[in-house]
């Protein structure tokens, strides 16, 4: 781990439990979405620190209510309440994961993933989510997918996302590489970086 992500990962919980931040000083009219954007190679530390977070936020925060989401639990908790897990592994094992991933996804769309955050997270009223496993939902979950689904849900309330890869104030690149796309245009792929407005939590 760099110094520098030392650095980056200290400044978290000082810029959480801020006023400002929990407030929304400083955005104008934005939505409150945060990334926090690290090399993949470092997931281990950066769980570690959740693990950190999540102890010392009651402690120095005790009024502040927040919920930690863990994508990949999250889908999984997901599919199984649709009575589609043990299907799912079926068709992994006959067919393989290419044709179990694309089912997964058929009934656990963006839209309805969003749906199903807003009832089961946010209908806990939390000050602050954080959300990580992005990289273990992959390729199921899509993060500007579920991020601008998300928006008409959250209202007000802080998102922090952290996640494996580059996040340059527009475009998110999982594990630091562009997204392959289809151009309907060519008979070629191209490599494309899904557009996203947020905010970085930490530079």
């Amino acid at each position: 781990m760099s110094d520098r992500l030392t650095e980056r990962l200290n400044a978290i919980l000082p810029k959480i439990t801020s006023p400002d931040f929990l407030s929304g000083q400083g955005i104008g009219n934005e939505i409150p979405f945060y990334v926090f954007d690290y090399p993949p190679e470092d997931e281990l530390l950066i769980r570690e620190h959740l693990a950190f977070l999540e102890d010392k936020l009651p402690k120095q925060a005790p009024d502040l209510s927040f919920v930690h989401v863990n994508l990949f639990d999250f889908l999984i908790e997901y599919v199984k309440g649709r009575g589609y897990f043990e299907k799912s592994l079926e068709k992994e094992r006959k067919l393989g994961s290419t044709k179990a991933v694309k089912s997964i996804k058929s009934i656990a769309s963006a839209e309805k993933l969003a749906a199903h955050f807003a009832e089961e997270i946010m209908g806990q009223k939390p000050d602050l989510v954080l959300v990580s496993g992005v990289g273990s939902a992959y390729p199921i979950i899509r993060t500007h997918e579920l991020l601008n689904n998300l928006h008409k849900h959250m209202g007000l309330t802080p998102l922090v996302m952290f996640y494996p890869g580059v996040y340059d104030k527009t475009s998110l690149k999982l594990f630091g590489k562009a997204s392959l796309a289809f151009d309907s245009s060519s008979s070629d792929r191209k490599r494309k970086a899904p557009y996203y407005r947020a905010f970085r939590l930490i530079d």
